[in-house]
């Protein structure tokens, strides 16, 4: 009797323990006192942080999401940088299938241009080390407003891409492609005009006291109202459709075939030593902000981390699916972080890898950890 009724009082134990177990993992990992998370939360209103966490359940065949979010507000701009290549690399796949003359490893260049390439090259160098020359290779194949219209009719928005990234450039026209049908003889694509972006009417769209316009000093706040727009609930939205289509109705999918869509999945979780890049200067972590970018060690091979960062103006970004194969553990999280200090923009000097980094890198280890003892 002695033995049962202590049997009794183990089981009542851990059922009490499993309902007291906070689900909300974003809370509990904010709530850390690991100083990386701490110095950021303790001072919260200078960092411009938004988060969105989805826990993923299944059950037999089934898959439901359950979201949890920190202040997160599509109307508060922050500059999303690289975080754009992605939807560009999804739509790019896309339009493969309505031009006859290009498939994924076919080879072109842009006019006026000498540096040959592929989609399936240019895509795998968008993940890899986020190459703005392959990007804005993709952009002029496809056009802005071909970009914001597609993604807005798949229900992905707000959303509005204006200007190609890693220089300035207020040439509204795309660049043709020239493409190679075969060994001696070339095609080309047609030339699309742009319009003129409006000027976005958002919080927060002009920011800090001052920016540098070369080595001129500007006391005024940056404005950002033509830029690109790319709010975290949109990079979300359309990591949830690549990953997991099923969940969504067929017109808010993308057309892209099964051998399209793994080459995608592939370039999205690939790391830069596995497609020859240096690792001395492009390590695993340099484009995995979450769990690993603060180390130069490797990420494990159990570890898949298919995402997309981004980084300039001082904000960070990064917009990821995690998946542990060996403990069978996978969740989505994305998030971004301002960190300039003195407030002006153009000066080079942003504390990505005293706060920035560390913040994201820290909050995705808190965030699995969670998922790892997970009832």
């Amino acid at each position: 009797m002695k033995h049962f009724l202590l049997f009794i009082c183990g089981v009542l134990l851990i059922s009490c323990a499993q309902e007291k177990q906070n689900l909300n993992f974003l809370e509990v990992g904010l709530s850390s006192n690991d100083p990386k998370i701490k110095r950021v939360m303790d001072s919260i209103n200078s960092y411009e942080v938004q988060i969105i966490y989805t826990q993923i359940n299944r059950r037999n065949d089934s898959i439901s999401f359950t979201d949890y979010e920190f202040q997160v507000n599509d109307s508060s701009y922050f500059y999303p940088a690289s975080t754009v290549k992605f939807p560009v690399a999804v739509l790019a796949l896309e339009k493969l299938n309505l031009t006859d003359t290009l498939s994924l490893n076919t080879k072109y260049y842009i006019e006026g241009d000498t540096i040959e390439s592929t989609v399936a090259n240019d895509i795998s160098k968008i993940f890899a080390v986020s190459d703005n020359l392959a990007n804005n290779r993709l952009m002029e194949f496809l056009g802005f407003e071909a970009i914001n219209q597609n993604l807005k009719e798949k229900g992905i928005s707000p959303v509005r891409l204006s200007h190609r990234v890693g220089y300035r450039s207020d040439d509204l026209r795309t660049k043709p492609l020239i493409i190679y049908l075969n060994d001696s003889t070339t095609g080309i694509t047609q030339s699309l005009l742009n319009k003129t972006p409006e000027r976005l009417k958002l919080l927060n769209v002009e920011k800090g006291i001052g920016y540098y316009e070369g080595d001129e000093l500007i006391e005024e706040a940056f404005d950002f109202s033509q830029k690109n727009y790319y709010p975290i609930t949109t990079q979300h939205n359309l990591l949830k459709r690549v990953l997991f289509p099923q969940m969504f109705k067929e017109v808010e999918r993308f057309n892209i075939s099964e051998k399209q869509r793994e080459h995608l999945l592939k370039a999205m979780h690939t790391t830069p030593q596995h497609i020859g890049y240096d690792p001395a200067t492009y390590y695993d972590g340099y484009c995995k902000f979450f769990m690993y970018g603060d180390t130069k060690k490797n990420i494990p091979e159990s570890i898949e981390i298919y995402n997309k960062v981004g980084f300039a103006y001082g904000t960070l970004t990064d917009c990821a699916y995690i998946k542990d194969t060996k403990n069978n553990i996978d969740f989505l999280l994305t998030a971004t972080i301002l960190v300039n200090k003195d407030g002006i923009f153009n000066d080079d000097a942003y504390e990505y890898d005293e706060i920035g980094i560390p913040f994201l890198a820290q909050l995705g280890r808190e965030i699995y950890q969670q998922e790892l003892n997970r009832k």
